[in-house]
């Protein structure tokens, strides 16, 4: 149960914490780029929810080898534009670093005017194949589970879909007023309890690692530093 003194939580994390999980829809857009020039011009006014979906997107499609790149636009510079430049330099650019999708899309922009600035036959290079502008929407579905104690979810996440993860300690950046990962939020209704926990979820990188390995990093966290855990 929440102390006195723990921090306002919403419904879905008062007292027992919600499994949920849920899917990424893709909606097509009508938009389509075939060289730099215009995916930078789609990009400057595509909806937002189209941003979340190129950069975040990918870590819930299949995986049967390891993401050369982990956003859209950068696999696309590199199979379509085969830019490698471009490609890594888009690759690098971290969405937790910026404050919001908006500012998340300025960055992209600069990038691709800065690599149309030094490689002039870009304004008009057609792409082997096009970039399709897709947006998305989240279906979130309710498991029925539910968690009274963080300590139960040592042996919970293991076996969490990673669609369950994405939603928990990805999607929820963006629903939360804090930015942070439901679990974090929810642990922080026990005040100081699970501090040392929360610093150590707070390290795991939701960017640029797999949900596979998230999820293993997440259950390796709860295990060795929940306090109902210890000897």
């Amino acid at each position: 149960m929440a102390t006195d003194n723990a921090p306002f939580c919403p419904p879905v994390a008062a007292d027992a914490f919600a499994i949920k999980d849920c899917a990424l829809l893709a909606i097509a857009t009508g938009k389509k780029a075939t060289t730099l020039k215009e995916l930078q011009a789609h990009l400057s006014s595509i909806d937002i929810d189209s941003i979340y979906l190129h950069v975040w997107g990918s870590l819930l499609e299949p995986q049967f080898e390891v993401r050369e790149y982990n956003n859209h636009f950068a696999s696309w510079a590199r199979r379509g534009l085969h830019d490698d430049t471009l490609a890594e330099r888009l690759a690098m650019v971290d969405p937790n670093e910026y404050a919001d999708l908006e500012e998340l899309r300025q960055e992209f922009l600069e990038v691709m005017a800065e690599r149309l600035e030094e490689r002039e036959y870009l304004h008009w290079a057609q792409a082997t194949e096009p970039f399709e502008f897709i947006r998305s929407t989240i279906v979130v579905f309710d498991t029925a589970k539910r968690v009274e104690q963080p300590e139960e979810l040592i042996t919970l996440i293991p076996h969490l879909s990673t669609s369950s993860i994405f939603y928990h300690f990805i999607d929820a950046r963006r629903r939360l007023p804090v930015s942070q990962d439901d679990f974090r939020f929810w642990l922080t209704c026990w005040g100081d309890r699970y501090a040392e926990l929360n610093h150590h979820l707070a390290a795991i990188d939701p960017y640029f690692n797999g949900l596979t390995t998230i999820r293993h990093q997440l259950a390796t966290a709860f295990k060795q530093y929940c306090p109902g855990n210890q000897p």
